[in-house]
Parts: structure tokens; sequence; C-alpha cells
């Protein structure tokens, strides 16, 4: 039993917050984890609205492409695409990352545009070494694999900074869904290989397993559910 106590106080912390909480509303500060270019592009945004729902809540928002580790480095939660690979921490689906290969229009007037995956590797090709297993792109067509070792002509590790290289007519890149609306929209990127598909990444809310979850926390949570779905 007094092997336990540590734990029993926390939990019993935890749940004198909850009642704290649930009479004055959300209050408090929430420390946040995030990629770097899904942070800029979203997460700041995603936050400022909840804010304007919960003005008590404040933020500590760190913005790193390496996995932090949210017991030790104290996170309330972290926002992650792909699966956690650790058994203490749980994660709650937002929703689904894609990528896709794009090229400037001036880029492929000058250079042409590949029909088939295996034709990158005859082009100029940018590299965002984020991805976890960058060397190789990986296209399906139904159950067919093919895949691709594009050449390096350009490395960073920065989706967006990809894009723009991208856009600057300086090679391919594949690229998230998240920082390529405005730019398929308006024309300065073109998306290639439409008969070809990428698998899709899980975007998650990733948390420690086994507290008791502050109410802040899971209401943000269940803000981004909801806020990923409609945007």
């Amino acid at each position: 039993m007094l092997a336990r106590a540590p734990a029993l106080l926390e939990e019993l912390d935890d749940l004198l917050g909850c009642v704290s909480e649930q009479s004055k509303g959300l209050n408090g500060l929430l420390r946040i984890s995030a990629p770097v270019t899904f942070g800029e592009i979203y997460i700041t945004g995603l936050l400022s609205r909840f804010a304007a729902q919960h003005p008590g809540v404040s933020f500590d928002l760190r913005l790193s492409d390496s996995h932090v580790d949210l017991a030790s480095s104290g996170f309330d939660l972290a926002f992650r695409i792909g699966m956690p690979d650790i058994v203490t921490l749980k994660a709650r689906k937002l929703g689904e990352v894609t990528s896709c290969a794009v090229a400037s229009p001036d880029y492929l007037a000058q250079h042409g545009t590949p029909k088939h995956p295996k034709e990158l590797e005859e082009h100029l090709c940018i590299i965002d070494t984020n991805r976890r297993d960058h060397n190789k792109w990986k296209f399906y067509n139904g159950s067919q694999q093919i895949t691709v070792n594009p050449s390096r002509n350009l490395m960073v590790n920065s989706a967006r900074i990809a894009r723009d290289w991208a856009i600057d007519g300086r090679g391919i890149c594949l690229c998230p869904d998240f920082v390529l609306h405005d730019e398929l929209k308006e024309g300065r990127l073109v998306m290639l290989l439409d008969d070809y598909c990428m698998k899709a990444n899980p975007m998650n809310a990733v948390y420690l397993a086994g507290n008791v979850m502050p109410r802040k926390v899971r209401a943000l949570i269940d803000f981004a559910v909801e806020d990923f779905a409609a945007r």
C-alpha cells in the first residue's frame, strides 16, 4: 500500500483538479508537442479556436519533428503522424494524412510529366528527410506496390520547404496534403500520377496511458477530433 501512495496521491490530485474545473470551467496550462510544419499550419489555429471557447486555458506549444518523451518532458499531449510504438502511450485518431507527388507547371514544361512512378528516378527529386523512409517512395496501384528510389537533387527536413522548392521549379517532391491545398487550387503545383496512390498515415492525439486524464486534456482532444473532421 505504501508503495502505491505516490500514485494514489497523484490520482487524488487529478480528481480534485477535475472537480475544480467542473465548478469553474476549464482552466490551467496545457503543454503540447507537435511536428513543426503541421504545428505551424494547423495546430496553432486549432489552439486559437479552442481558446476562444475556453479562455481560462493557456498553452505552451513546442514544435519539434523529434518524438519527445511526454513523461520526462512534462507534456500533456502530443500530435503525431503515425501510431506510437511505445506501450506507455495511447492514441486517439483525428484523421488521416496522405501524400502525393507534385511539381510546378514550369518544371513539367521543361522536363516532362511522369506517367509511371518509376519514371521519377529519371527526374530531379526533392527529399523531405522527415519522412520515415525518405529514400524509398512507395506507390500503389490496387494491390501492386511500386517502390521508387528517387534521385536526391535536394534534401531538407521540412515539408514546407520541400513544397516551396517544388513551386520554384527545383524538382518533384512528395508532400503531405495539409501543405498543398492552396498551391494545388491556385495552380502553383500540379498533382502527378493520379492513377497511383500512397498509403495514408493516421494523425493522432497521443497521451500517457494509466493516469486520470485532466478534463482540459480530454476536452482539447474531443475538440481536435471535431475540428479536424470539419477542416
